[in-house]
């Protein structure tokens, strides 16, 4: 499952954990009404999944874990704050909670439950290690030049599972040739099949970009683009000052069902990738994000960088450090 990058520089060997103290991430929330029926909570966690989390509000209060809305999931081996609700009653006994890995951070009531989705991004503290002056300046280069051209948005390693064998299961399950009772294990399988067709479709644009447009993303006729608002649409040219303004982003399909698709030039190499007999919902992805304020510390004496940066919401921080890197990294060993 290779991720190719617009451009194809030397690698750069820096080092990076995924726990409490050297991975942090902060859910980036909407605007909430500060009124309304229902109590807005951010939420610190450290070593549990989003799940957990919600697992252990719903045993406090007694009531269904489907009742507590999030927007995001989160991972369990770093430390992440996020947006949780629940109905606005609740408050006077949230006072008590008390947990040795979750702490509220805050409050405020909002109109709506949150749902899946109502975010705008994340931001995320890394460090890493094993940095000298020299390569510290590599780093920061690189990611102010990803900042400017954009970063191809794969999905990063945590989509597949640790189990290589998921993208075969997902295939012989849509094929009938696998039967799977359980349907989180189901809807599981089914966006890996998704998520791996829009990988491959984005390396073949990604070598084409570096190989015939100097490392910047190739723009084709009957691309679909985004704009900022989330609407989607195929103008009658290429749209390069637009995208190069950050105002649209090209996206890439998630195969299925009642899904906008791409014409002309887009769409012959799109069609490489689509399963157009897949039942389930399709989608469309952005092709290209951009991260946004990039800071970076350098702790000269103990040969660590740490380097913050916010991404849309559904992108991988992983996937950054690993264009910055010019490598891939995998599930089980992050070196």
């Amino acid at each position: 499952m290779i991720r190719e990058y617009l451009e194809d520089k030397e690698t750069i060997y820096f080092k990076f954990e995924q726990n409490q103290d050297d991975f942090i991430v902060d859910e980036i929330g909407l605007d909430f009404k500060g009124k309304g029926n229902f109590l807005i909570l951010r939420v610190k966690k450290t070593e549990l999944t989003t799940w957990d989390m919600i697992a252990e509000f719903a045993k406090f209060l007694d009531i269904d874990a489907q009742k507590i809305g999030y927007a995001g999931l989160k991972d369990k081996h770093a430390t992440t704050s996020q947006y949780i609700s629940v109905e606005a009653k609740y408050e006077k006994a949230l006072k008590k909670f008390k947990h040795p890995q979750i702490k509220i951070i805050s409050s405020t009531n909002h109109t709506h439950s949150i749902r899946m989705g109502d975010l705008k991004g994340n931001r995320f503290t890394i460090n890493l290690f094993e940095v000298d002056r020299i390569m510290a300046g590599q780093i920061e280069k690189r990611a102010r030049k990803i900042i400017k051209n954009g970063l191809p948005n794969h999905f990063g390693y945590q989509r597949f599972g640790r189990d290589a064998d998921s993208i075969e299961q997902a295939k012989q399950m849509i094929a009938g040739e696998l039967h799977i009772e359980d349907a989180k294990v189901k809807n599981f399988l089914i966006s890996i099949y998704q998520s791996q067709f829009f990988n491959d479709w984005l390396n073949e644009r990604v070598i084409f970009s570096r190989e015939n447009n100097n490392g910047e993303f190739a723009l084709l006729e009957g691309d679909v683009y985004m704009d900022t608002n989330g609407k989607l649409f195929t103008p009658k040219n290429t749209q390069e000052k637009d995208f190069k303004e950050h105002k649209i982003v090209p996206t890439g399909l998630l195969c299925g069902r009642d899904v906008y698709r791409a014409r002309d030039r887009a769409r012959l190499v799109e069609k490489k990738y689509d399963d157009e007999f897949l039942y389930e919902k399709g989608y469309r992805r952005e092709a290209i994000i951009f991260p946004d304020d990039l800071t970076l510390e350098y702790k000269n004496n103990f040969d660590i960088l740490t380097i913050s940066f916010s991404l849309p919401k559904g992108s991988y921080a992983t996937v950054f450090l690993e264009a910055i890197a010019n490598r891939n990294f995998k599930a089980k060993k992050l070196k």
